[in-house]
């Protein structure tokens, strides 16, 4: 019968012994080593890509130091969460038993405010913070946590660990051991687990599992390259927020609002959010659009992304989601255009051709007397001295006169715009 637990969590060490990997950090004579054995563990942070044992070291600390452990996961814990499990923690201070340590997973996605509320309980050691992030914490955590904090950089694991991950799991646990698999080419499984070890364990059960027979159970499996590409083309479901799906979904998210889609672009939002995606990036991405495919069709989508991109920063996960969902159902539901975008393109192509043309005198700054009488902003027609704040003069050099970079787009809002331009310049092709 097919177990119901992951292999990557049957797997997981309990003991120092049995972690592999970071021997730089926890091997013999090695700084958290010593840390650890001594029982005198700062508050630190454990910067490293995913699946090299960020979780599994701080849970190796808790129980080899026989204390409370509680973990938050910074994707889905607030402010009031991080309250309540200090003060659990609070209530459990006993004068003969060590801090309990609290573990946050992706730190780096809590906001000032939710980081702020670390503060007070890891300078007065009601906790031993122990955080988790993917990101450089000099840029995601805040200064006064940060300062507060040991770092500690864990490096992907490497192909012999790797290879040792494979055997270990092959020889040990207690269903894989009972299966005959030789693991004839490893080479597809190290690539595709890209040094992390959880995607390692999860290709690994994958690939066993699809050529498991349970009424033949003394059936050999042998494991090659090709047997592993056909099975992960066949379960491509993950998302990898550093590989190629990464843009292949960012970019099936934009094109969904620019298309005006709300329904798949909260798919791919949802995609995106379920993936443990950078909600800055997200946010950030939201931005341009709305300048880039929305821009003066509707331009309070400017104006939302903004305040959306400012609303994340503050608030965090998981709330953020809502704001990012409202956003982007918003822009897509806006009217598009890409006239800003075009325009800007225009006119730098024409400056690389034209270098730097001369500015026409009357629009020149003239602060100096000598300025003024060699006839720096002579003739200058001061616009809101005219009806409707409008003069028909020349803003452009001598030899771009004439040349119209801006062509409104075709949506109702411009196509105002148009007719008032077409009245007013009659020397721009509109």
């Amino acid at each position: 019968m097919l177990p119901n637990i992951p292999l990557a969590e049957r797997m997981r060490p309990k003991t120092l012994d049995e972690y592999v990997g970071q021997k730089h950090l926890v091997g013999k004579n090695a700084i958290l080593r010593n840390s650890i054995e001594s029982g005198n563990i700062p508050s630190f942070i454990l910067w490293g890509p995913p699946g090299v044992g960020k979780t599994t070291l701080a849970k190796i600390i808790a129980q080899q130091q026989n204390r409370s452990f509680y973990s938050l996961s910074a994707v889905h814990s607030g402010v009031k969460d991080v309250r309540e499990t200090i003060d659990k923690a609070k209530k459990q201070a006993f004068f003969d038993r060590p801090n309990p340590i609290l573990f946050i997973d992706e730190i780096h996605r809590f906001s000032k405010s939710q980081q702020d509320s670390l503060l007070g309980a890891v300078e007065l050691g009601t906790v031993t913070l122990i955080g988790a992030t993917t990101e450089n914490p000099s840029f995601e955590v805040i200064s006064p946590l940060l300062s507060r904090c040991q770092v500690y950089v864990l490096k992907p694991l490497e192909v012999q660990e790797l290879e040792s991950l494979i055997s270990i799991a092959l020889n040990t646990d207690p269903f894989l051991n009972k299966i005959p698999v030789i693991v004839k080419e490893a080479e597809a499984i190290l690539k595709y687990c890209g040094g992390d070890a959880r995607k390692l364990y999860n290709i690994l059960e994958l690939v066993i599992i699809s050529e498991y027979d349970e009424k033949q159970i003394e059936k050999q499996i042998i494991i090659t390259n090709d047997l592993v590409k056909s099975r992960i083309q066949e379960n491509i479901a993950i998302y990898d927020k550093n590989g190629e799906l990464h843009y292949d979904i960012i970019s099936a998210f934009i094109k969904s609002i620019r298309g005006s889609d709300p329904n798949a672009a909260v798919y791919w939002l949802a995609r995106m959010v379920e993936g443990g995606e950078d909600i800055e990036f997200i946010a950030r991405r939201l931005l341009i659009l709305a300048s880039e495919d929305i821009g003066l069709a509707n331009p309070n989508a400017l104006l939302l992304a903004t305040n959306c991109f400012q609303a994340v920063k503050m608030i965090g996960w998981p709330e953020s989601r809502i704001i990012l969902s409202e956003t982007a159902i918003f822009l897509a539901n806006s009217p598009k255009s890409n006239s800003a975008y075009m325009a800007i393109k225009d006119a730098q192509d024409f400056v690389k051709k034209t270098g730097n043309l001369p500015v026409p005198l009357h629009l020149r700054n003239a602060p100096t007397k000598l300025m003024k009488e060699l006839d720096y902003g002579k003739n200058y027609k001061y616009a809101h001295n005219y009806t409707d704040g409008f003069t028909d003069q020349e803003f452009l050099p001598e030899k771009a006169s004439g040349t119209s970079f801006y062509k409104p787009g075709n949506n109702s809002r411009e196509k105002e715009v148009l007719e008032k331009l077409k009245k007013i310049w009659k020397k721009y092709d509109y």
